[in-house]
Formats: C-alpha cells, structure tokens, sequence
C-alpha cells in the first residue's frame, strides 16, 4: 500500500508541476506579445507596453518563487474529496481546483484538525519532495476506522525532520510544519494589537511571517495599496528573515530594522545604556517640542533693517505678534512659517511704501515691485530667519545635543546629569534611540518646504490618474491579447501599481520606504519587548487605524528602554484595544538545554515561561571552567569538536564587549573568511556576536563565553544569558573563568 500511494502522490505532483509549467509559459507568451509591438508611437503607448512588461515580469517572478515544495500536504476529507495544500492555489483551464492555498479558509483544517476534533478530516497526509520528486509520505489518520492494518501512520516526523535539519543562516518557512497553535494565531483577525507572547524556541518569528503573507492574502485590497510593515530588532535579523515571504509568494511587505526607519538614516546602536534609556522615556516628547518652540524667537529690542537705501523698524512687538498669529493656525512649525513671514514682509513692505511716498513728489506710481524688494533684502531674510528659522529634524536634534546652551534652555526638567548623558560633538553619527527623536521632530516640523506638504492628498490625486490611465491602457491593450487566445484579463488597479513604467516604477512598498508619513495598513513587530515608549510613538504613527501583531517575550528584554510589561508598553497607546495570545510549545531547543536556561533563569531572579520541550537532544549542555584569562585559549581548543558536532551546520560564539573582539581575532588567525557575524551562511559557518545581535537567530551549536559577565544585572536585566542559552537546536556549551551562574548545572 505504502509503494502504490507513494506512486499516486508522484504522479498528483508532476500533474501540478507541469500546471505550473504551463502558467509560466503562458505569462512569458503574453510578456513576448506585449514586447514585440517594440518602442513605438506615443508616450502613452510605450508606457502602456512597459506596464504590462512589468507585471507580467512580477507574476513570473512569483511562480518561480514557489518551485520549491510548490505541495506540502493532503487532506482525505469525510466527503471523500482529496484537498491538496501548497503554496498557492492552482485550477486548470476550467477552473477544476488542483491545489489549495495553504492560507485559504478551507486549508486551515491542514493545521487544526485532530483526533478529538477531526474537523471533517479522516487524514492528514504530509508530501515530503526533493526536487519535484515526492521522496516520502507521512500519514496523520485521525478517522479511527481508517486504521485497519494497511494504513501507514508517521505522526510528527516531517516536523521533527524539520527540526533537526542543519541551520543555513537564512530561516526557512515553516508553511508545510505549522501547527494548530501557530495557525490559530496566523489566521487571527486583523484589525486591533494581537500580542503574541512566547519563550525561545516556540516560532514567534515564523508565526510573525507567516500572519504577514496570510494578511496580504486575506485582505489584498487593502493591504496591497496599504502595504504591511515588519519591524524587527536588528539588520542581522533582517538579513536572516528575508527569504521567507518571497518563498511564501509574497514580495509586498517592508522589512526594516529600527535604525532604518527614517528615511535616509542609517543609525548605529546606542552605546550608553543610559542615555538610550533617556532618549526612549516619554519625557523626550516634552523636549523635542521644547526645542522646536525654541526656534520661534522674539528679539531683544529692536532692528533696523536695510532696503534700498530705506532704514525700517522690526520690533519685539511686531515679532511676537506675528509668531502668536502663526502658531495660532496649528500647523506644523515649517508651514506656520509661512504665515509668520508673510505677515512680517506684509508690514514691512507698509513701511517701505510709507517712505517711498513721503520722499515722491506724485504718489500714483505704481510701487507693486516693493513686496519683491523687501523679500530679497539680505536685512530682511536674516533677521526673519534669526526669529524663525526653517529646520530639518537633522538640524533641530544634532544642535539639540550638540549645543549645550539649547540643551539647558529647553531641557530644564532633566537633571545636569541626565543633560550631560544627552550632550554630544555635532559630528557624532545618528543611533537607534535618536530616530524615534527624529520622527518626532519631522511630525512637529513639518514639510521644509510647504508647497511639498499635503502629501497625501498629492499622492491621491496621482493614484486617480494612474487609474484613468490604466482604464485607457486595458481598452487599447486587453483586445489586442484576447485576439492572440492570451489570457488578457487584468485589473485596471493593478495596471495602475506598474504605470510608472521602465526604471522608474514603484511597488506600494518601495514607496512607502522612502516616506516617512506613509500610513501602513498592517505593522508586524519582531522582538517587540525591546521597544522604548518614543520607538512605540514612531510605529503608532505609521498605523493611524492601530493594527499590530506584537511579538515578543517580556522574558528576553535586554534594552534599557525596553518592556518589563505588556500592559506598561501598550496601554499609553492602544489601551484595551490589544489581546494577548501565548505560543507555549518550544520547538528549537532540546529539552535538556531549555531546562538549564530556565533554571538559571528562575536563580537569577527572572520570570520567564517554560515553553515545553518537543524532542530531547544528543547533548547535555557542556559547562567547561577555566583559569583567569583562559577563556579564549579554551575556545580555541574545543572549537574542533564544537565544529564536528555541528556537521556542517552554524555554530555561534556569543559573547559581551570584554571578550567580543578578542575570540573574533582569535578565531579568524585559525580559521579565515569561515568567521563571520549575524546570521552565518554556508560560507561563514562561524559567527562572534553579542547576545543583543543573536537575538530572534539560531544556531546549530553555540559557545558562550563567561556567562557571568552576560548575567550581571547592569540596567535591571538578566536576559542576556538567558538569550544566548536558548539560540542552540542542538548543542551548548559554556567557557567560565568566574563562578559559572546557578542552575546551569543540575
């Protein structure tokens, strides 16, 4: 039976291989009959060529992003239908389904369905392929009648084969292995804060992705316009996550770590502790809005100002009644401006006229060119700017903290300790805690130039031409392809998304990249414990309608700005707007290495949850104690075996600033471009990093270096250890020259 089923499903899957064979031809022949009219007539008409060029460009790119493992799965159904699962849904040319999305409603019975809850299902049939061979099956039966001898039943062992695969230092998706707790959570609603709380090992992270692509699928004509943000913790992050949703045929999401969350800012991380602390305490809010108000200056006495050879008056008075007129308008700091200067240059230009009459012997000339006179006044621009200067956020903060005279003045609620924490040279480079700062000042500030402002009224009165546009293209293109027996139905939204044309066109997501107002309709937050209360102002922000999915472990916050509870986090933001979900099953860490990092977790004083265990590993953690100094020395000893143990998998050395560069140098003397930070790769097989960068990465095998220096409870947190204990799938081990931390050893 196991042969004759096995040679069923190979022949079910070539069938869907060659479907999607013939889909990919059939978009390359509507791409070719699109290109062969060439460059030719109008503007329109080569931009109209180019759009459909580019869509048909973006579906084959996505029909060759699910070659791998196109079907995962089978369903034998009560109704004695046979579903299959894959990563998206195929029919033939008559519309007969092949293969089912494995996000569509009717797939969710793949991940949910049980013994005790069948949910129609007599068996779930898992398709394990190589290449597009299926090499094995493995039967769920959840129908106890189907167990009469001849049936086969595997249970969990395509996700353990999953599990104990070797790490690549990309991660994969878990599409074909998740289980019921995950889908519940994926296929959650959207609108409101969904906060997924789980220890290491549990999935956050792919639950994270994969909630991302069933979005995208659910509510696609929202969220394709919209566009779904996924903020994670660091760039090695990032780089370590970034093949999943394209394997997921999903291209619409923007992945961003923190620091790259103003446009054209690359921050670093904060060194100081303490000052990254400060800068994410909600008292920042009072202070950037401080320094903004501090640039709307009332001079001492008063000026006289130059034009034309024509001495006029600027008073406090004038000053300050134009600044109280400005701001009464409410507008952001660089459009109030605006009217500050026209009043200004209004009464000015009065008194200029006064005088030009009173020198004339006729006063019926025209004197319009007055205005223009006193606007380019060098007396004029400096003393309006020395009362109102335009501002960029980069201005408004570096001199903030650069300029200890600004600090003082506008920061007289932070101590002189507390101001000299935030006090730096203008030179230094922008961080991480500083870019929620920034977002700050760009919303008070406002367009440097107010005829860019209204940026989103701009933005919809370009989608409504596109649209036109797009309508005039289906009309004079669609024919000509349903003439050629070509599949020519397309929407006129979507032709309006590949308008622009060539080079130049944008996806919602590259567009929204580059904008720091955009409104998301979806924000995904990784690691969502580290978040300070101004990095949780910033995302707010980019959501108006307040939709999360937050994903995190309050057990792991290692930021000194960071979480110590949900509810002390979200409140200020979503009140009870918010739901708490819990992944309790730890999927990553053997269960011997799990309980030595809880256990040292619960001696050190820090509450954490205890995920349970799916599988025991080959390994106890190794703990090896050495003499003062010897730490690296012993690296370096056991590194062969820790390598051999890995059998060509990834292998981190996790350690704190102290010993960080010195094990980096170490290794690389031995082992060359094998050594590597973030994630690792085939060719870098070897990663040094700090428990902050390891952070949502794993590993086969880990070595970290003096646990007692991540364990010191410098900022109120303990999580470091914690951290780097769990990132192992299969083997720890610990080189102490201090008392190694207790609980470690049973």
């Amino acid at each position: 039976m196991l042969d004759a089923d096995l040679a069923h499903e190979r022949d079910y899957v070539r069938g869907l291989y060659t479907r999607l064979d013939e889909l990919r031809e059939e978009k390359r022949r509507q791409l070719d009959a699109v290109r062969r009219a060439g460059a030719v007539g109008s503007m329109q008409n080569v931009s109209e060529r180019d759009a459909f060029a580019a869509m048909y460009e973006d579906r084959l790119a996505q029909l060759d992003a699910v070659e791998d493992r196109l079907v995962f799965g089978r369903l034998d159904l009560d109704s004695g239908d046979e579903q299959y699962i894959g990563r998206i849904g195929l029919s033939t040319d008559d519309l007969r389904r092949l293969m089912v999305d494995w996000r569509a409603p009717e797939a969710s019975h793949f991940y949910q369905a049980t013994a005790f809850d069948r949910q129609g299902v007599r068996r779930r049939r898992h398709l394990i392929l190589q290449g597009r061979d299926v090499k094995a099956i493995e039967d769920d039966v959840l129908d106890p009648e189907l167990l009469d001898g001849s049936t086969h039943h595997e249970g969990e062992g395509a996700l353990l084969a999953a599990l104990n695969s070797k790490r690549t230092g990309h991660m994969a998706d878990i599409v074909s292995t998740i289980q019921a707790e995950q889908d519940r959570i994926i296929r959650a609603p959207m609108p409101g804060a969904l906060v997924v709380q789980g220890g290491p090992g549990t999935g956050k992270t792919a639950v994270a992705l994969h909630r991302a692509a069933y979005l995208l699928y659910s509510h696609r004509e929202r969220l394709k316009s919209a566009g779904v943000l996924l903020v994670g913790p660091s760039s090695s992050f990032m780089k370590y996550i970034e093949r999943v949703l394209p394997s997921l045929g999903e291209t619409g999401v923007v992945m961003s770590s923190l620091g790259r969350l103003m446009p054209g800012i690359a921050a670093v991380p904060e060194e100081e502790a303490r000052t990254a602390a400060l800068k994410g305490s909600a008292r920042m809010v009072e202070v950037v809005a401080a320094a903004v108000a501090n640039r709307q200056r009332v001079p001492a006495g008063d000026r006289i100002l130059d034009v034309e050879g024509y001495k006029l008056l600027l008073t406090p008075r004038q000053v300050r009644r134009a600044r109280d007129k400005a701001r009464a308008t409410g507008k952001p700091y660089n459009e109030a401006r605006n009217t500050f200067v026209k009043i200004l240059l209004r009464e000015l230009t009065e008194q200029l006229q006064s005088k030009v009459e009173a020198s004339s012997v006729g006063n019926n000339a025209d004197r319009s060119y007055l205005a223009e006179d006193v606007r380019q006044s060098r007396d004029v621009r400096v003393a309006v700017n020395l009362c109102w200067m335009p501002m960029t956020p980069e201005k408004l903060i570096s001199e903030l903290f650069s300029k200890r005279s600004i600090l003082d003045a506008v920061a007289a609620d932070l101590t002189g300790a507390e101001r000299e924490l935030l006090h730096r040279p203008a030179d230094a480079p922008w961080t991480e805690a500083d870019v929620p700062l920034l977002d700050e000042a760009a919303e008070l500030l406002g367009e440097l130039d107010a005829t860019t402002g209204h940026e989103a009224a701009r933005r919809e009165a370009e989608r409504r031409r596109d649209l036109e546009n797009a309508q005039q293209a289906l009309r004079n293109v669609d024919g000509a392809l349903r003439e050629q027996g070509l599949d020519g139905v397309v929407q006129a939204e979507d032709l309006a998304d590949f308008q622009q044309g060539g080079e130049t066109r944008l996806t919602a997501a590259e567009r929204a990249v580059g904008d720091r107002t955009w409104a998301y309709g979806h924000i995904i937050v990784d690691e969502a414990q580290e978040l300070s209360h101004m990095q949780w102002r910033l995302l707010v922000r980019r959501c108006p309608l307040k939709s999360f999915t937050i994903v995190g472990d309050i057990a792991q916050t290692s930021a000194a700005a960071g979480a110590s509870s949900w509810h002390r986090a979200l409140d200020p933001f979503f009140g009870e707007r918010w739901a708490l979900e819990e992944l309790t099953v730890n999927y990553r860490t053997p269960s011997q290495i799990a309980e030595a990092a809880t256990r040292m977790a619960a001696a050190a004083g820090l509450v954490v949850s205890a995920p349970k265990a799916v599988r025991e590993g080959r390994w106890e953690p190794i703990v090896d104690s050495v003499a003062q100094g010897g730490v690296v020395d012993r690296l370096a000893e056991v590194l062969p075996e820790e390598l051999a143990a890995a059998d060509g998998g990834l292998l981190a050395v996790i350690a704190g600033e102290g010993l960080l560069d010195e094990a980096r140098d170490a290794l690389r003397a031995r082992y060359g471009n094998r050594v590597g930070g973030g994630a690792g790769s085939f060719e870098q097989d070897i990663v040094v990093i700090d428990p902050r960068e390891a952070k949502g990465l794993e590993f086969d095998a880990v070595v970290v270096l003096e646990p007692a220096a991540l364990l010191d409870d410098v900022h109120g947190k303990v999580g470091d250890l914690y951290v780097a204990m769990t990132r192992p799938t299969q083997r720890l081990r610990l080189i102490a020259s201090r008392v190694v931390p207790a609980g470690i050893e049973a």
